[in-house]
């Protein structure tokens, strides 16, 4: 079962998203914070969480923008996680399902995510997804990029 969150799903989705990054020893602001950044993005239609199961046991977060190659919008998956005790049933299937087909209503012709090198069951996960490694075009490795700024 995968439903669509809403600003009243803030904690909830905080929740898992503080349990991801602890769990993989990201750092996370924690609950409290990612909440009431979730309360005010979850009220626009720029960021969609997804989340999974009866009790909310897994997340896609989900942000769309415009992008001058494409005639609609650029979906990407922000963040996807599913409980270790609930992972191998189906649900992040089930997750990226949700994802593609809400871009595919918003006329988004690209769903992209990122991916640590290192993180081989991710990896693994998109591909059988139907994500690629390779731009289609240039048969290169695609890259991300990133740079804080202070």
């Amino acid at each position: 079962m995968i439903r669509t969150a809403g600003p009243g799903d803030a904690a909830e989705v905080a929740r898992l998203l503080d349990a991801f990054n602890r769990e993989f020893d990201t750092p996370t602001p924690g609950p409290d914070v990612l909440e009431a950044r979730l309360r005010l993005m979850l009220g626009t239609t720029d960021t969609v969480a997804f989340l999974a199961g009866e009790h909310s046991v897994g997340l896609a977060l989900v942000t769309y923008r415009p992008n001058v190659w494409h005639d609609g919008p650029v979906a990407l998956i922000d963040e996807l996680y599913v409980r270790p005790d609930y992972r191998d049933h189906g649900l992040g299937t089930e997750l990226v399902d949700a994802v593609v087909a809400d871009a595919a209503e918003r006329g988004c012709r690209l769903v992209e995510v990122n991916v640590d090198e290192g993180d081989g069951d991710a990896l693994r996960f998109y591909a059988r997804h139907r994500f690629a490694l390779l731009q289609p075009d240039t048969g290169e490795r695609a890259l991300y990029l990133a740079r804080e700024v202070r």
